[in-house]
């Protein structure tokens, strides 16, 4: 007779508490990786390598031939959130980004793993990866394959490949004076994850931060059809002002962001006026230098909401002013319902200025 002996319960742990850091968040401060990168061999040219890292653009595009490029994107980080799956999908939706904000589309995506064996539960593990796979699921992707090592703390993402039409490749670095800025999802992303991280984050408002967080920004695709949106980013691990900053170096203007227009999470407000800040946001204000001016006076919590460090957020986009209300509708036709005029493009000094 076989006889079952009694195992000890598996003491659950939260997955935040064996990162420092998490989500976008974690991302090296964009002073310091233009530093990294500054002196790095320059290899080439590479006729068909469309966009490098130059511009600190979303992905890589190599030109296939003289219509088809092929998009390669990589994005990986420690968890924000203690539901595994949520992590997965929250991963695997801010990966797959990258292709959207490009005009591109992905087809097919490669699992980038790193776990604390020994700390963490294989089935946790496996939970993290079937919410990885249920967004590749939703974006039409297979997960075909990847990578896994034992790392002190819990990492995941994806690397992602898409495709695109030339005429529709969109860079960050094209937008033209005189064209409307539009941001495709609220701010405050980071905010809820410092909240999170202390266990101060109410129930709904963690709802709101998973939709978010997990709406994939499929709608890249359309706006790249039209000849009257000139330029896309996503709003990421650098913050508004930070990708703002890229669009202005990268085009040669001056970027001007409305503070009221903003769209920010129902409760971002509150939280950053609480206290609840990543230290990404502090690294990334000092990272901006003299190329980022605010209204005087401007409240230091409304400032950590321009450089909060967002995950899996909106597209800004930068369009012809003339088709801004139909951009803004068609991405509040399919679910992107805080989508907002927020700014301009004006000529100037390559920076960001902000008016209250």
């Amino acid at each position: 007779m076989n006889i079952a002996v009694p195992q000890p319960a598996r003491e659950t742990v939260r997955l935040t508490s064996l990162a420092h850091g998490g989500g976008c968040g974690c991302k090296i401060a964009p002073g310091v990786l233009t530093a990294l990168l500054e002196n790095q061999p320059k290899h080439g040219p590479f006729e068909r390598l469309l966009v490098g890292a130059e511009t600190s653009d979303d992905a890589a595009v190599w030109a296939l031939d003289g219509e088809t490029c092929v998009i390669g994107t990589t994005d990986f980080f420690m968890p924000m959130v203690d539901d595994p799956v949520d992590f997965g999908r929250i991963a695997a939706t801010n990966a797959i980004s990258d292709v959207y904000a490009m005009g591109g589309t992905p087809i097919f995506a490669l699992a980038i793993l790193g776990m604390p064996v020994g700390k963490i539960a294989p089935e946790t593990v496996a939970e993290i990866l079937k919410g990885g796979a249920e967004i590749c699921a939703e974006a039409g992707v297979p997960v075909a394959g990847g990578h896994s090592i034992d790392n002190p703390e819990p990492v995941y993402g994806l690397a992602v490949v898409g495709l695109c039409q030339r005429d529709r490749l969109r860079k960050n670095s094209d937008a033209k004076i005189g064209d409307a800025l539009i941001l495709t999802k609220p701010l405050g992303v980071g905010v809820y994850s410092a909240a999170i991280k202390k266990g101060a984050l109410s129930a709904g408002a963690y709802r709101d931060f998973v939709a978010t967080t997990t709406r994939l920004n499929k709608v890249g695709v359309e706006f790249a059809k039209d000849s009257d949106v000139h330029a896309m980013t996503d709003v990421t691990g650098f913050g508004l002002l930070g990708h703002g900053l890229e669009v202005a170096r990268g085009a040669g203007v001056s970027v001007v962001f409305d503070l009221d227009a903003l769209p920010l999470l129902p409760e971002a407000e509150h939280l950053a006026q609480e206290g609840f800040v990543t230290g990404a946001s502090h690294r990334n204000w000092q990272s901006y230098g003299d190329a980022v001016r605010l209204p005087e006076g401007l409240p230091d919590w409304r400032r950590h909401l321009l450089t909060d460090p967002q995950t899996s957020g909106g597209l800004l986009i930068s369009c012809a002013p003339q088709k801004a209300a139909a951009t803004v509708e068609l991405a509040r036709s399919v679910g992107f319902g805080d989508a907002a005029v927020v700014g301009r493009i004006q000529e100037g000094e390559p920076g960001v200025r902000c008016l209250a």
